[in-house]
């Protein structure tokens, strides 16, 4: 069976509509949480069903691209992998490129198709979004979050943080910890 790759242009993230179908498995895959001694059971069971259901659904055909092995966008997948489980760590695009076995440009190409960003760009958004979190949960000051997910300067993490985020880390912090 050949798997259609994604129109062209198509945007590299996208945003869909949560079925009901979607949904219950996956507040049950939260609902673990209260039961740790079920998760070695039920956590496989769940995710397969997750799966099933968004590649039932409207995007499918673009999740099927990028788990299918002989397509450039698994390998892309490979270094979208990779970046979320060392974003703290300093990347060497052409490391990356070597990791997963395109050409800098290749991957370059690939990954803005997949994600709408660059790998730098990526790692950055993960950066934030990370730091934002360790602030939130373990009331880390802004440069202890800062150097916590890699960044070498924390005057950088700040301009970084308020062009993404609108505000000024703490600023941003305090208003969630308000409306929440």
């Amino acid at each position: 069976m050949s798997i259609p790759a994604p129109p062209a242009g198509t945007r590299g993230m996208v945003l869909g509509e949560a079925t009901v179908e979607l949904l219950a498995p996956c507040c049950r895959m939260v609902q673990l949480l209260d039961a740790p001694q079920d998760v070695p059971f039920f956590g496989k069971l769940l995710q397969r069903e997750i799966i099933y259901r968004l590649l039932q659904g409207t995007q499918g055909d673009r999740l099927r691209s990028v788990a299918t092995l002989a397509d450039q966008n698994h390998r892309t997948a490979k270094a979208v992998n990779w970046l979320r489980e060392n974003y703290e760590k300093t990347v060497n695009v052409d490391d990356l490129a070597s990791m997963t076995g395109m050409s800098r440009s290749t991957l370059h190409h690939h990954f803005r198709s997949l994600t709408a960003m660059s790998p730098l760009q990526f790692q950055k958004q993960l950066r934030l979004h990370a730091a934002r979190q360790k602030m939130l949960t373990w009331e880390l000051d802004a440069a202890s979050a800062a150097f916590e997910v890699g960044y070498e300067s924390p005057s950088q993490f700040n301009r970084e943080y308020k062009r993404f985020f609108g505000q000024p880390p703490m600023r941003d912090i305090h208003a969630l910890r308000a409306s929440g």
